[in-house]
């Protein structure tokens, strides 16, 4: 089981940056943010169904931070799940690349769909603001998939809520920074676009995860707190005395009342 859930995560991440990030780096001029932002979403959705109830399609190191903080893996197969994303997304970036690289007149270098801050964000934003917003679109992506799901699979129509949250971020997150919410997402094609994208890429990383852990906390107290006190009283149920050692009934366990000894002997046998 551990050999498969990792081979999904690498399959997955691989699959989310070659067709995600493809979108951006082969048919940007052509499908603009809305477009490039439902072929993330798309994608997510699709790889989510084959592989959900296999690993639980994170495919994102941030999503895998948040399910570690929910105390639904362990830190064991956390890290098993981080390097098989990693690895996934640069050998999805290494096919992207290989194919850009058929298209004439495609630049990649210093680009190819890598995110950015400053001169390389499309509105200019700063590295502060940049961080703001890579925060709070990972902890929507975080928190609803925290929410929809409810173990380590995802099954059902768990899948669809994800991606369009997915969806949402990339929509208003690529005129910001190209939209992150994802580190391996971002780290794959960053090793191709080298330059000032592996200079940015600390923010790409740190961000997602710090956007992980407020979505884990925000989780922990608007689901899991009620739930956690009722389990705790189903395994601790109230005592079966009442006030002053009063057994259910108004009698003592001392005093031996029917609920101790049995049917009380009544006539003149009970002499």
């Amino acid at each position: 089981m551990e050999t498969r859930t990792v081979v999904a995560e690498f399959i997955g991440t691989a699959m989310l940056v070659l067709f995600g990030v493809g979108s951006l780096v082969l048919a940007g001029d052509y499908i603009n943010a809305l477009g490039i932002s439902l072929a993330f979403g798309f994608t997510l959705i699709a790889i989510a169904f084959a592989f959900g109830r296999i690993s639980g399609c994170h495919v994102n190191p941030a999503v895998t931070l948040g399910v570690l903080l929910a105390r639904r893996i362990d830190i064991r197969t956390a890290v098993q799940y981080w390097v098989a994303q990693f690895v996934g997304a640069i050998v999805g970036a290494a096919i992207l690349f290989l194919l850009a690289n058929q298209v004439p007149r495609l630049q990649t270098a210093g680009a190819f769909g890598s995110n950015g801050y400053g001169g390389r964000s499309p509105v200019g934003m700063g590295a502060g603001g940049a961080f703001l917003a890579e925060v709070l679109l990972t902890f929507l992506l975080v928190f609803v998939f925290l929410t929809v799901t409810h173990a380590v699979p995802m099954v059902g129509a768990e899948p669809v809520p994800v991606g369009l949250a997915y969806a949402a971020a990339n929509l208003i997150g690529i005129p910001l920074t190209w939209a992150s919410v994802n580190p391996a997402r971002s780290f794959g094609p960053a090793i191709f676009a080298g330059g000032d994208a592996l200079g940015q890429l600390w923010l790409f990383i740190v961000a997602p995860l710090v956007g992980g852990v407020l979505a884990a906390v925000v989780h922990r107290f608007t689901h899991q707190h009620p739930a956690g006190r009722a389990e705790q009283e189903e395994a601790h149920p109230p005592p079966a005395t009442g006030p002053w050692g009063r057994m259910r009934g108004g009698h003592r366990p001392e005093a031996g009342g029917p609920e101790t000894k049995g049917p009380e002997t009544k006539g003149p046998e009970a002499a």
